[in-house]
């Protein structure tokens, strides 16, 4: 398995400087119930606009749903579905796109339910469990294969299992899964005081 902490330029907690997305996913070992309901509690307790909690996760576990596990590993791009395949946990993210409390469009949705998803995926890290978030799937067939409602946005399908050795992976993903972690320059994308290319 690999470890690949990010090389910041000031200490940063471990939980976010151990997180990343890795492919390579152990099949034959499931994520246990009391972890995936820890994983959703994680995420129940992220911040929103007025308190909304716009996000919903549609879960297929495996071992517990397995057609709905289908139907989520069918909906994946086809490149996605070489690796996600191997994941025991397919978790589909949905933002509600208008407020509870009056029924006007909820321009902070998406970026709430971005905030319950990372949630998700540190808890993960704190279990022990891998977490890949993917944007590479199709949305139209997840609205019809999950039912979902009419005023909501699906917004990624995450992965979740353990890891497993980059060597289980098909040949085209192995550089990648072994490579160094990077990222732009802080400078590049905080500014101070005012707006800098």
């Amino acid at each position: 398995m690999s470890n690949k902490p990010a090389l910041t330029s000031v200490a940063i907690h471990p939980l976010i400087a151990q997180r990343w997305s890795p492919r390579a996913f152990a099949p034959d070992r499931p994520v246990s119930a009391e972890d995936l309901t820890a994983l959703l509690e994680a995420a129940r307790w992220a911040p929103s606009c007025f308190n909304d909690q716009p996000w919903r996760f549609v879960v297929c576990d495996k071992s517990t749903h397995p057609d709905a596990w289908a139907r989520a590993l069918e909906i994946i791009n086809d490149k996605n579905r070489l690796w996600a395949r191997h994941a025991p946990v397919l978790i589909l993210s949905v933002a509600m796109a208008n407020f509870n409390h009056n029924g006007q469009a909820n321009r902070w949705a998406m970026y709430d339910t971005g905030a319950a998803a990372l949630n998700l995926c540190l808890q993960a890290g704190a279990l022990g469990l891998a977490s890949h978030q993917m944007g590479g799937f199709d949305a139209a067939a997840a609205r019809q294969a999950f039912g979902l409602p009419e005023h909501c946005t699906p917004m990624a399908m995450l992965a979740i299992g353990y890891q497993a050795d980059a060597e289980e992976l098909p040949e085209e993903f192995r550089t990648a899964e072994l490579a160094v972690r990077s990222r732009a320059e802080l400078r590049q994308r905080a500014y101070f005081g005012h707006w800098d290319e």
